[in-house]
């Protein structure tokens, strides 16, 4: 079997684009992966182009070799624009070798340790401006099965909070604590804002709310202040969405500079990358709890991580989304009482609707977190995109 060629989708779904790439061979099967770098998804689409070069009358099957090759011949190694080109082809190849085999791609990294995962609802504010606003929908989206749920409270701030924004921030947890009781667990994202010192406080404010974990208190490069952070508060810390490949997260496992790693698959190189970084992770004890707020493909890829990954402890879902996203791919993903089952198909057990990416060209979109729209991430109308595993998702 030979790689013949690449194509490349990129799809507007509101907050973001999504980028899709199809690996296709000579012997008719293809692959599907996504290398969705949000806000810079022209950038990995001709990084993708680039990587094609490489590719053509390649083994499709010799998926080490195509990423330790690229990754040194990159010669600029790691970042984002590489390494989320990478992890969408790469993500591709494994789609290819599962069909060609005939299995899920958890079957060729060792089998199934669990049937289902835990998951946690993101985008499930969407639209919220006020603590009452949060209170609601968080107590709508506990009645759909969810049993975690992450929101950034802290509306436009960037370094430190003023008196009024800590407030509100936190009449806004205390809101969602108070609508959901004590059974549902809360992760208070931060989306790197902070600095040191209003992270503390933060860390602090939030104790009595029992929060599971306090995500990206900092802004990403520093390491040894996230570590100091993290040493000064008494709620678990999680980070690693804007680290890419094993060797940031060497950095972070050595520094102990988090709790909870959070690589994203469509990052951080891709599958074997990710389970890499989980082994790493395992070696320290501690849990993997990937990012995962963008597309269809991701979550299926991240899916079959899950599937066979020890340490993998939670799944970050979106819990609605644009309501044409069924009509994009053919995902159908089974979701109750808080789990998401992991399907056993072959490949990553899904394929893409050209027709319907094309019919939503690239829109570009910037980001949102510090312009006080942050949870303006989804239209009027959106509503949750999965169904039960033997049916089409709806929306």
């Amino acid at each position: 079997m030979k790689i013949t060629g690449i194509k490349t989708f990129v799809c507007d779904v509101y907050r973001t684009n999504w980028v899709i790439v199809k690996v296709m061979t000579d012997e008719g099967i293809h692959g599907v992966g996504e290398a969705t770098l949000e806000h810079r998804e022209l950038a990995v689409e001709a990084a993708v182009r680039e990587l094609e070069r490489y590719l053509i009358g390649k083994d499709p099957h010799r998926i080490e070799q195509f990423w330790s090759e690229n990754h040194r011949d990159a010669y600029w190694r790691g970042g984002p624009v590489l390494t989320t080109a990478l992890s969408g082809v790469e993500m591709a190849l494994w789609d290819i070798k599962g069909k060609a085999l005939g299995v899920p791609v958890y079957q060729l990294l060792g089998g199934k340790v669990r049937d289902s995962i835990p998951c946690y609802a993101n985008a499930w504010f969407s639209g919220s401006r006020t603590p009452e606003d949060f209170a609601m929908k968080a107590a709508k989206t506990v009645k759909l099965g969810y049993k975690a749920l992450k929101w950034d409270p802290f509306g436009s701030a960037y370094l430190s909070l003023t008196s009024e924004a800590f407030s509100l921030a936190m009449d806004c947890v205390a809101a969602v604590r108070d609508a959901v009781g004590p059974g549902v667990q809360l992760l208070v994202e931060g989306h790197g804002r902070f600095d040191v010192p209003t992270a503390v406080r933060l860390g602090h404010a939030l104790e009595k709310f029992d929060i599971t974990w306090f995500e990206e208190p900092l802004p990403p490069g520093d390491l040894d202040g996230l570590a100091e952070v993290k040493r000064r508060i008494n709620i678990p810390v999680a980070a690693g969405e804007r680290l890419y490949t094993r060797w940031d997260f060497r950095e972070l496992l050595a520094k102990r500079a988090a709790d909870y790693l959070q690589p994203d698959l469509s990052h951080t190189g891709g599958i074997l990358e990710l389970r890499k970084i989980a082994a790493m992770a395992e070696c320290h004890f501690l849990p993997v709890c990937p990012h995962n707020p963008i597309g269809a493909i991701t979550n299926a890829a991240t899916l079959q991580i899950a599937a066979c990954t020890p340490n993998f402890h939670m799944l970050e879902t979106m819990s609605n989304d644009v309501d044409y996203r069924h009509t994009l791919t053919t995902e159908t993903v089974g979701f109750a009482d808080g789990m998401m089952t992991i399907p056993d198909r072959p490949g990553l057990g899904i394929d893409i609707v050209e027709e319907a990416l094309l019919a939503h060209p690239y829109q570009p979109h910037n980001l949102r977190h510090y312009n006080g729209d942050l949870t303006m991430i989804r239209p009027e109308g959106a509503g949750g995109w999965y169904g039960k595993a033997d049916g089409p998702a709806k929306a």
